[in-house]
């Protein structure tokens, strides 16, 4: 069963753009890359760095404190290819962003 969460209006985050948004107590971090959004834990297990105020180069997100790269796409890390943050279903529905938190997914690309 899915537990979608409005976090945000597509307008609330322009294409090529990372956003943070809290859904459900937790810190998500938001990506639009390709007319498509992508959502991930936004928190750095590195050192809790916001990874929704990092800098977006096509799916690569950069968090902001310390450099650690992720696939914004699959929450891999791009060094650590046994790190992988999770990343949550996202669904837009009349120009509005919708999450699922509660069923953490992890890709199976590691």
């Amino acid at each position: 069963m899915t537990d979608w969460i409005r976090i945000a209006a597509v307008s609330d985050c322009p294409p090529g753009e990372a956003r943070e948004f809290v859904a459900a107590g937790r810190m998500v971090a938001l990506y639009h890359v390709d007319d498509e959004f992508y959502a991930i834990d936004g928190v750095c297990p590195h050192q809790g760095g916001p990874l929704g105020k990092g800098t977006l180069a096509g799916c690569t997100v950069t968090c902001p404190w310390h450099g650690w790269q992720y696939d914004v796409r699959t929450g891999k890390h791009c060094s650590l290819e046994s790190l992988v943050q999770p990343t949550f279903a996202v669904k837009v529905e009349n120009d509005e962003i919708f999450v699922d938190v509660t069923q953490e997914r992890r890709s199976d690309v590691v």
